[in-house]
């Protein structure tokens, strides 16, 4: 899978991707996959699949989002004491898409957070938008 990554960023060297100008949704430049910033994240998030880059961006994307929430869930685990610092619904009803376009979204409404780095951009969105309920903080 690395190989991939590698071919991705490559591909978009050779092909001169044009600057992006602030725009989401506009062409990827190899630098965006590197998971730098939350601007760069929302840029892959945002890509249409039939798009030059749009396969490889959105498997980062869902990678990073994927890595994220895995990590997260694994220190916050029952048994453990860190408590969720976001909680996503229990029924299973919520896709990888609607969160991916969800943090789209987020981070369009939030540019002031475009600088700051992927993670804490995410974690960011996904405090804002999957809440806690307040017993969940407090019994942990």
């Amino acid at each position: 899978m690395t190989r991939f990554w590698i071919g991705a960023a490559a591909l978009a060297a050779l092909l001169g991707a044009a600057p992006m100008g602030g725009q989401l949704g506009a062409q990827v430049m190899p630098q965006h996959f590197t998971g730098g910033t939350t601007g760069d994240l929302a840029r892959l998030c945002s890509q249409a699949p039939g798009d030059a880059m749009g396969v490889g961006a959105l498997g980062w994307c869902e990678g990073f989002l994927v890595g994220v929430g895995q990590f997260h869930r694994a220190v916050t685990a029952p048994s453990g004491r860190i408590r969720p610092i976001y909680c996503l619904p229990n029924d299973d009803s919520l896709t990888l898409n609607q969160v991916r376009q969800a943090f789209v979204t987020w981070a369009a409404a939030n540019p002031q957070h475009a600088g700051e780095r992927a993670v804490d951009g995410l974690v960011r969105f996904a405090q804002a938008t999957y809440p806690c309920a307040s017993s969940v903080r407090r019994t942990r």
